[in-house]
């Protein structure tokens, strides 16, 4: 995610929750995995393999759509219930393993009850069918966002169970098959490729599929009045963009840009992860530009408004781009590993600025060096940051992840050298594809490539109230931040 600089203290609203609930044993509490951040997210007890998910679109941006929710995963320990991340729409019906299942709305979990217990190590089949509700809601925030012309999906952090009924962390990655039922005249996209497509009467169901298993907060599904623009990227990689109809010529001078700037990535840190990618220009001001996987979404007007610098768009497509290695393929095994994201999107972003446009890293790193110890201040350091205000979730992405952990970086480079950087670079994202990483496992690789305890290092630069001095630039200063 990068919130754009003119909204960043936009938060996004989403819809409630109303469960039409059966009676279910007491007691059925709600649960997490206990990330520190967000310590009701995320389900124990199983792993989920795959999701089906079935939508369907009657043409009005206001009103619930129709769903089936069916999650294939293994039971991980013996349950007697299942705990389901689900905060909006209405439950109609739960099934488990194909027998009628008793649930029962509690906190955001969906508590459902079986009617046998659950072994460790038994195939788990929940069939849901529920609504999903684009209703705006001030008590939550992300999930559905209403275009001009549909809806689109702006899942992170931790808001697809505003969507859908899913184990919502990203430690717990699956298979996605999206079902998107609309009429006709709309156009329908989600992650993935397009796994087939069928008209009955004056509707169309679209089908998509992906490759490579994807965190929850990386879902998107997007329907409107689109027009789909296709080309091919380096090796062949399928690319589709999604443009609101009569966009595409006005368009075309950015959409064009993306197979460069796949091939520079590739360059950078070897073969983009997934089986496609595009933009998906949204007519909507959400205040950001999100990484969803393999169909980054940004706001229309970033690329329509004459105040943005070229080389500054081009630096934000790249930013979401590098997000495709680090966060979606390499995923953060706690929401405290974000800075494993942002600031390595952010890294690249000021890398392709640099290359590209003449924007010194250099400037850019002292800029944020002065202001290191007051984003400390006000965010926490970069692997241990502040948990977000209650209801407010993407308070979370403040400049200390993205700026002041590209500091993190840069610093890091400074100490082990430009080479060792760069090697420890491409085997972080060949070691972690598909998977999820710590920060923990992201030191200890950049002790083994650079042959050095970095214990201290790593210890001052992730987790120390105060920025230490810079390695190769003892001149560099910061602000004290207020009251110190």
């Amino acid at each position: 995610m990068l919130l754009t600089p003119r909204l960043k203290a936009a938060l996004l609203a989403a819809a409630s929750l109303s469960l039409i609930a059966a009676s279910a044993p007491s007691p059925a509490v709600p649960l997490g995995i206990g990330d520190p951040l967000f310590p009701h997210l995320g389900n124990p007890g199983y792993d989920v393999r795959s999701y089906d998910i079935a939508f369907t679109y009657r043409g009005s941006n206001t009103k619930p759509l129709d769903a089936v929710t069916k999650i294939d995963a293994l039971t991980t320990e013996s349950l007697d219930r299942v705990n389901l991340d689900f905060a909006q729409g209405t439950v109609r019906s739960v099934e488990v393993n194909g027998a009628e299942a008793d649930f029962v709305g509690k906190g955001e979990d969906l508590v459902v009850t079986p009617g046998q217990p659950l072994f460790a190590g038994s195939p788990l089949r929940i069939t849901v069918r529920h609504t999903s509700d684009p209703t705006p809601d001030k008590r939550y925030e992300g999930g559905w966002v209403r275009t001009g012309d549909g809806l689109v999906m702006a899942n992170q952090a931790d808001a697809a169970h505003l969507v859908f009924p899913c184990n919502d962390h990203p430690s717990d990655k699956a298979q996605f098959t999206f079902r998107v039922t609309a009429p006709r005249e709309y156009t329908a996209v989600a992650n993935g490729l397009e796994a087939g497509r069928e008209r009955a009467g004056a509707a169309t169901t679209w089908t998509y599929r992906t490759e490579h298993p994807m965190a929850t907060e990386l879902a998107q599904v997007a329907i409107g009045d689109s027009e789909v623009v296709r080309r091919e990227g380096p090796n062949g990689l399928p690319v589709r963009d999604v443009v609101p109809r009569g966009d595409k010529s006005r368009m075309e001078r950015w959409l064009r840009k993306t197979p460069g700037q796949i091939a520079w990535m590739e360059g950078k840190i070897g073969r983009y992860p997934f089986e496609t990618y595009g933009l998906l220009m949204a007519d909507a001001e959400t205040g950001f530009e999100l990484e969803t996987q393999t169909l980054s979404l940004f706001e229309r007007s970033l690329f329509t408004r004459p105040e943005f610098p070229e080389w500054y768009v081009d630096s934000i497509m790249v930013h979401e781009l590098a997000h495709q290695w680090f966060g979606n393929s390499v995923s953060p095994r706690g929401w405290s590993d974000l800075w494993l994201n942002e600031g390595h999107a952010t890294w690249y972003e000021a890398l392709y600025a640099e290359e590209k446009a003449k924007q010194p890293m250099v400037d850019r790193m002292r800029d944020a060096y002065r202001l290191s110890d007051q984003w400390r201040a006000q965010g926490g350091p970069p692997a241990a940051p502040k948990k977000p205000a209650p209801g407010q979730k993407i308070s979370l992405f403040r400049p200390v992840v993205y700026d002041g952990s590209a500091l993190v970086l840069y610093a890091l480079r400074q100490e082990i050298g430009a080479s060792s950087f760069e090697h420890l670079e491409r085997l972080w994202v060949a070691l972690h594809a598909d998977g999820v990483a710590t920060t923990a496992d992201f030191t200890r690789l950049a002790a083994q490539v650079s042959g050095r305890n970095l214990d201290d290092f790593f210890q001052a630069w992730l987790y120390g109230a105060r920025t230490p001095a810079m390695p190769g630039h003892p001149e560099w200063t910061t602000s004290s931040p207020a009251g110190v």
